[in-house]
């Protein structure tokens, strides 16, 4: 299952953990961030132990949000060694997203 990013835990989980993380930032009312959610917890269950993969809900986490400018959702950011070094607006397929994790863990 995807990690729960929020507000009080997100320093500590994604940018001081050292190792990468992928954190897609949605809601519930946003239609393509429902499509996007299955992929999300696929990718979780496919890089368990590898990678820290999760979601971030914008209205109930507002602070980070604001704090990467997620102005648009879902916006998925890649996290390496407290870095964001690469983000993806928008849906995505399995594979592409898979393809930017996979390049990250090398």
């Amino acid at each position: 299952m995807a990690f729960e990013f929020t507000d009080k835990n997100f320093k500590e989980t994604a940018l001081d953990g050292g190792n990468v993380a992928v954190v897609d930032f949605w809601a519930e009312w946003c239609g393509p961030c429902r499509l996007i959610g299955p992929i999300i917890e696929d990718l979780a269950k496919d890089f368990d132990g590898k990678a820290l993969v999760g979601k971030v809900n914008v209205d109930e986490n507002p602070e980070t949000s604001m704090k990467y400018g997620v102005r648009s959702i879902p916006t998925i950011l890649f996290i390496k060694d407290g870095e964001v070094v690469d983000k993806h607006v928008g849906t995505a397929t399995k594979a592409a997203l898979q393809g930017k994790l996979e390049g990250l863990l090398v």
